[in-house]
């Protein structure tokens, strides 16, 4: 063999065992990135929304927000709250779900017609915005925590009626999504789907119906429970009847479960479905998990998150109201998963993920933060 031939296998060896070790590399980043801890990162800019002073309205705080993305934008049916202790929702938008460039002055949706009027001998003189004395995110009656799903040409959107200390009632609205193009809001008479007399809340729409009906998911535990119906308008006079159990996995970070947050996600391995809950033993709070139920039977569970995706950390997650994440936004834009939630029951905030990323680390149950739930 002449000394080219040698040369040329030496070189072919070392492009060969390059290679393979480019490849070794490869290999051991994509296991490290999975072995990462499944979480979201915060948007470095939070609070996306902060409350305006000048807005009677929404003075005091702005949080828990429902979310859609619709015609290329992201958008934002928030929570707001003045001084005068009266929950209203207010909107905002963003092209690219980090930066709201559009915020509207004036609340989108507020209570009106076949709302419970207030008794005669409240007045605002002792009835106003106050966190210590109203366990209702320091209001006292209004429109509550909206949650928005887009179903064909409807915009749904649900939310809870305040209508006094032992009545918190789950409602629906919807909008055309031409008039969201048009900013006009011209809400449809709501339904009440829950009891009068009854604390109900965290009732979460499906964004499509299931086997051609309207699915709402009412309830977590013990039992994941959801209400089919081929109607809204059924609800009205046939309200869902739920629970209130709140027993999650003892001895976990979720031993005591809040309920739903966003609204379900369909992916390719089930729906995505983020929840809250709390250790009591840990003290009190919001911490925010997630799920992954069964496409064709949402009821099962395929996936659970053994620890909090996300937990209240950061300052605008404790100011007012300390140790509240409540995400009841989600929305995907192009390879991101961007949550939304309210921080301490003042502030919207946002983080995000890589969908894939997020689901890869859910559904691998050799992930040491993960395990799967056999049911």
């Amino acid at each position: 063999m002449d000394g080219s031939n040698l040369l040329s296998i030496i070189l072919a060896l070392t492009a060969l065992g390059l290679a393979c070790l480019a490849l070794l590399f490869f290999w051991l980043a994509a296991i490290l990135r999975l072995l990462k801890p499944l979480q979201l990162r915060r948007l470095p800019h939070n609070p996306v929304l902060r409350p305006i002073p000048e807005h009677w309205w929404e003075s005091e705080a702005v949080f828990n927000p429902a979310a859609i993305y619709h015609d290329g934008r992201v958008h934002l049916f928030y929570r707001a709250l003045g001084r005068d202790g009266i929950s209203r929702v207010g909107y905002a938008s963003s092209k690219d779900g980090v930066l709201f460039d559009e915020r509207l002055a004036y609340p989108i949706f507020d209570r009106g017609a076949g709302f419970t009027p207030v008794k005669a001998k409240l007045s605002y003189t002792t009835l106003t915005y106050n966190q210590d004395l109203y366990a209702s995110g320091g209001g006292w009656g209004g429109v509550e925590d909206p949650r928005a799903v887009k179903i064909d040409d409807s915009i749904y959107m649900t939310f809870e009626i305040f209508e006094h200390w032992q009545s918190l009632r789950l409602a629906i609205t919807s909008l055309s999504h031409r008039d969201l193009d048009a900013r006009k809001f011209n809400w449809t008479p709501h339904i009440t789907m829950s009891p009068k007399g009854e604390t109900n809340k965290n009732w979460v729409l499906f964004p499509e119906k299931i086997n051609d009906k309207f699915a709402i998911l009412h309830a977590l535990t013990p039992r994941i429970m959801i209400e089919y119906v081929d109607s809204l308008e059924e609800l009205r006079d046939n309200p869902i009847q739920s629970n209130n159990h709140r027993s999650g996995r003892p001895g976990k970070w979720d031993a005591f479960i809040r309920g739903a947050g966003a609204p379900p996600i369909k992916t390719e391995y089930g729906w995505l479905l983020l929840y809250h809950g709390m250790n009591p033993e840990r003290g009190a709070g919001y911490n925010v998990g997630a799920m992954l139920l069964d496409l064709h039977d949402p009821t099962k569970i395929l996936y659970q998150s053994e620890n909090p995706i996300l937990s209240p950390e950061e300052w605008y997650e404790n100011e007012w109201k300390a140790g509240v994440v409540y995400a009841s936004g989600a929305v995907v834009v192009g390879p991101d998963l961007f949550i939304y939630y309210g921080g301490g029951d003042k502030y919207v905030a946002a983080a995000r993920s890589d969908l894939r990323d997020f689901l890869r680390k859910l559904t691998h149950h050799q992930h040491v933060v993960l395990t799967p739930v056999n049911r």
